[in-house]
């Protein structure tokens, strides 16, 4: 079973900056076909893949985050970071932690409980 634990959401003015932190408690990165990943969901909306990525360190993202936001991570740590940039009103949601285990020829996927973002003046 995997526990991911989201944390950093907040409050923040049209082109802030925020830092969403997503801890597992065991290490995902371990089996190359693992990967981890944030999504969101705005209100009235279904939920989105924002960025994800690989065991092997290769990264997705969404178009409409391309070069405001990165993902990355700490392995030491089993923590994923969402490192949001120019943030946009349109970017507010409740983000989610995933995380994309393969076990027994399928994957198996588990959330966080989210984060709420909020881009306002």
């Amino acid at each position: 079973q995997v526990q991911l634990v989201e944390s950093g959401g907040g409050l923040v003015q049209p082109g802030g900056s925020l830092r969403l932190s997503c801890e597992a408690n065991r290490s995902i990165f371990t089996i190359n076909a693992n990967a981890m990943g944030w999504y969101r969901q705005a209100p009235g909306k279904r939920r989105e893949l924002v960025a994800i990525i690989s065991s092997g360190g290769s990264t997705n993202y969404a178009d409409s985050v391309k070069g405001r936001f990165t993902i990355s991570r700490d392995n030491a740590k089993n923590t994923v970071y969402l490192h949001m940039n120019s943030l946009k009103p349109e970017d507010t949601a409740v983000y989610y932690c995933n995380a994309a285990v393969l076990s027994w020829g399928n994957y198996e996927h588990y959330w966080g409980q989210g984060t709420q973002v909020t881009v306002s003046s």
